[in-house]
């Protein structure tokens, strides 16, 4: 299954080291991200707990979800704002860096 446009240009961005833009949906982040908030999204090789991420589990791509748990094999744990847990990670994309243009997480 091809991914849908907006998750592919975000992809096709990290993928060559470049940050990406996409506007949030849904409000299973509220009050950390509000629906329609502008999410930089940025490639790099340390996640951490609490980072929320661009991810792909069981097969399906979440573009705004924090990681809460990295397990001895360091695979991540996924889960929304509201403690619903969606499972491990099996590939992580990017991290959320900035919402609106405002920094966002660690440096």
């Amino acid at each position: 299954m091809k991914p849908k446009p907006k998750y592919q240009r975000v992809l096709d961005a990290v993928e060559k080291g470049d940050d990406a833009k996409m506007k949030a949906f849904g409000r299973s982040m509220v009050p950390l991200i509000d629906n329609g908030s502008v999410l930089t999204y940025r490639a790099t090789n340390d996640y951490k707990i609490g980072d929320v991420v661009f991810c792909k589990v069981k097969g399906r791509l979440i573009a705004a979800h924090k990681i809460i748990k990295i397990d001895e094999k360091g695979r991540c744990m996924i889960a929304n704002n509201k403690g619903r847990e969606n499972g491990w990670a099996s590939k992580i994309f990017a991290r959320v860096v900035a919402i609106n243009g405002e920094p966002f997480g660690r440096k």
